[in-house]
């Protein structure tokens, strides 16, 4: 089973942590190990050299030591520096101790056993005057440190050592050692806790969005995820819900496109289908076949347009359309564009304006799509155009740009529609639209041809008063 996000991130993070902590425990046994076993090596070595100084000192003096005096010395440093010191003669007989029992009864657990020659002479002669061993009185290793005592040309007549139970450093290092893992516990768990909420916080959003994934995947464009942060999360929530919103329109547009596709073939199909049937029956007599037969040419053409349509949406989704440029006059595209629709024109009583005025200009681009572009646009001038209304054409050059914008009075298009009339299948009124044989697509169409000439398009309108587009192409 593989692990979840959140759980992959959770403990690889928590592993890294810990596997940091065992380190830095690990780093430091090592050091204050390191640390505390040469200040106790530092300690046995001043402690031999104490001794050899009073001794020194003393019989320089007085030629002579105090045994009572000697033994209270050696007390002294014994019980300040936490070891254990004690002198041996030439053949490795402990002759004097700084331990409690020494004092007591002149003999202790020291001088029970004798200090090999050898060995003494191993503890004189290392570089460091530090080592560990038993010298044959202690069962556990311990600090051993030597310092010979020496008088005239006699040269040394005995040993001075002070020891110390590895024991002790390894007690101290563990206790350390107990302390910091006990005081590191409590900002860990803190730690750990701070990981948990940022690693579900991290995730959840990701969480959300598969969770919305898959409802939309069944059509469900309902969820949404909560933006949680300002960061690189937060705007993914962002997009992902912007994403959605655009989906969700789209699926509504194309529901809606389907649906109106399917009147727009069906009506016609019905209306042909019944006349062709009245006309090969005999219902329609032969008097009234060719006014009939009109109609059903008119609806031929119709569904002509309409499959038309789709087909150069298609191709412009696609991109399989290649432009074709050429230079061609604009003016002169445009008036013939307005010509074809004369009857349409004439029918409506519209009041065309300055197209008898335009200036001849011509532009380098693709003749067919420039043309179908601005039959769009005609074409939905007069279709949403009142009756006596009018249409404006205006064409000039404006820095290095062509504009021309086209103008009409009627309806018009609500604020809240004006970012959206390019969108496909997009209709600004329902009722109204399916009234005038809209598809939603002409204008998308017409977008699509103008972005691929490099140029701009742009909409104002103001309701129940006018809707004009704009169009900016690169000049010559």
């Amino acid at each position: 089973m593989k692990l979840k996000l959140f759980n992959k991130y959770f403990f690889t993070t928590a592993s890294i942590i810990l596997m940091t902590f065992l380190i830095m425990v690990l780093i430091l046994s090592f050091v204050l190990n390191n640390y505390i076993a040469r200040s106790k090596e530092t300690t046995l070595q001043n402690a031999c050299d104490k001794v050899c100084e009073y001794v020194d000192l003393e019989l320089a003096e007085n030629e002579k030591v105090s045994q009572q005096e000697f033994y209270t010395v050696l007390n002294s440093i014994a019980s300040v520096s936490q070891v254990d010191v004690f002198v041996a003669n030439k053949r490795g007989k402990v002759i004097a101790c700084g331990c409690a029992e020494w004092q007591k009864n002149g003999n202790c657990s020291h001088s029970s056993v004798l200090i090999p020659k050898d060995e003494v002479e191993l503890y004189l002669n290392q570089s460091d005057k530090s080592r560990l061993g038993t010298l044959n009185m202690y069962e556990n290793p311990h600090y051993i440190t030597a310092s010979p005592l020496t008088q005239g040309e006699g040269g040394r007549y005995g040993t001075v050592f002070a020891t110390a139970p590895v024991a002790f450093v390894t007690n101290l290092l563990s206790t350390i050692t107990k302390l910091f893992i006990t005081c590191a516990i409590i900002p860990l768990i803190f730690m750990f806790l701070v990981l948990y909420a940022m690693t579900y916080r991290m995730t959840k959003p990701l969480k959300l969005m598969a969770e919305a994934s898959r409802a939309m995947a069944k059509g469900d464009f309902s969820k949404r995820i909560p933006v949680m942060s300002d960061d690189e999360s937060g705007e993914l929530s962002v997009a992902f819900n912007q994403m959605t919103n655009s989906l969700s329109q789209l699926e509504g547009m194309r529901k809606s496109f389907v649906a109106n596709v399917s009147h727009e073939l069906k009506t016609p199909m019905t209306t042909i289908s019944g006349f062709i049937d009245g006309v090969l029956d005999g219902t329609i007599e032969p008097e009234k076949q060719s006014y009939y037969l009109g109609i059903v040419s008119g609806e031929v053409k119709r569904l002509s347009r309409l499959v038309e349509s789709m087909l150069s949406m298609s191709k412009l989704e696609s991109g399989e359309f290649n432009l074709k440029p050429e230079i061609f006059d604009l003016s002169e595209l445009l008036r013939s564009v307005v010509l074809s629709q004369e009857q349409r024109i004439e029918k409506g009583q519209i009041d065309i304006k300055g197209l008898d005025t335009l200036t001849d200009i011509s532009v380098n681009g693709d003749r067919d799509l420039i043309h179908q572009a601005i039959y769009n646009l005609v074409d939905n001038a007069i279709k949403f155009n009142r009756q006596g209304g009018e249409i404006a054409f205006a064409l000039y050059k404006e820095a290095n740009n062509i504009v021309l914008t086209i103008s009409n009075t009627g309806a018009g298009i609500p604020k809240k529609d004006l970012p959206y009339v390019f969108e496909r299948f997009y209709k600004v009124d329902k009722s109204r639209s399916a009234e005038k044989n809209s598809t939603g697509i002409g204008l998308y169409i017409v977008k699509t041809v103008i972005t691929a000439h490099k140029g701009t398009i742009s909409v104002a309108s103001k309701e129940n008063e006018y809707t004009t587009f704009k169009i900016t192409l690169r000049s010559i």
